[in-house]
């Protein structure tokens, strides 16, 4: 049976699931207006967090927020936290693109403790906690058992307008292109974290990601029997500047060659 937390994590996910699917339908008609370069908020999305945040709040009202649209909500001096991604992948959203997600994990005295990246149109539910392992839906997840980078897909983001890391992340490609089975850039981070927890992916790594993107990937990685901390090591991915996630094989490889990448290619 799953834990209480994911029962509520599920049961609003799926109600603003239902807003974001319906939404999805008439993308063209939405109302949208731009945070800044190519990097749009939608009225769907605004939707979404609103259920997501009343029905989160009326499960567990002791517990404050961090939202991606809202910010920092709720008693700040409160144990517990949820930290949400209402619709991570606007922009494949607004584009009709069917590649989005639900991200909502919970944070205990600064540690992570449950997550879950719900895929509305696969109606896929990936979670996890602490201790317990990683599940998609009811099935217990394990990252890849791939050890040879020739044979490994990897995943990336890249930053875009005028967000830092667009050098550092451009130094990157060259090596893992030519030295892997594979690079791919979908979209939405937490899924591709998610999909490294699933083994789909061997490693991810990007640029300039906020704590909402990437809290309940985190978790699902650690759980899954993966690494994650951020590019140069530092184990505070949730709050750093960059992330790097990839199984146990590959980890410390992955990490050297985009470590050396940027080193050669960047001031």
């Amino acid at each position: 049976m799953r834990p209480a937390i994911i029962n509520v994590m599920d049961g609003a996910a799926r109600k603003a699931a239902r807003s974001l699917i319906h939404d999805f339908g008439e993308v063209e008609q939405l109302q949208v207006s731009r945070k800044g370069p190519a990097d749009f908020v939608s009225e769907a999305d605004r939707r979404a967090e609103e259920i997501l945040r009343r029905e989160l709040g009326k499960a567990r009202p002791g517990f404050s927020m961090l939202l991606e649209e809202a910010g920092a909500v709720g008693d700040s001096a409160s144990a517990n936290r949820w930290i949400v991604d209402p619709l991570d992948g606007t922009t494949n959203f607004l584009h009709g693109i069917p590649h989005f997600a639900i991200s909502i994990a919970h944070e205990e005295d600064g540690e992570l403790v449950a997550g879950m990246i719900y895929d509305p149109l696969r109606d896929e539910s990936f979670w996890s906690v602490r201790g317990s392992g990683a599940f998609l839906n009811n099935h217990r997840l394990r990252v890849s058992a791939r050890k040879d980078m020739g044979d490994a897909v990897l995943a990336t983001g890249l930053p875009f307008g005028d967000r830092p890391g667009k050098q550092e992340a451009l130094a990157t490609l060259e090596p893992v292109m030519a030295g892997t089975a594979g690079l791919r850039r979908f979209g939405a981070a937490s899924l591709d974290l998610a999909y490294v927890a699933a083994g789909r992916f061997d490693a991810f790594w990007e640029f300039g990601l906020s704590p909402w993107d990437v809290a309940a990937g985190i978790l699902l990685i650690r759980e899954a029997g993966g690494f994650v901390t951020e590019l140069d090591g530092g184990n505070d991915p949730l709050n750093g500047d960059t992330i790097l996630a990839a199984n146990d094989a590959l980890y410390d490889p992955v990490g050297r060659m985009l470590r050396e990448a940027i080193k050669a290619k960047t001031p």
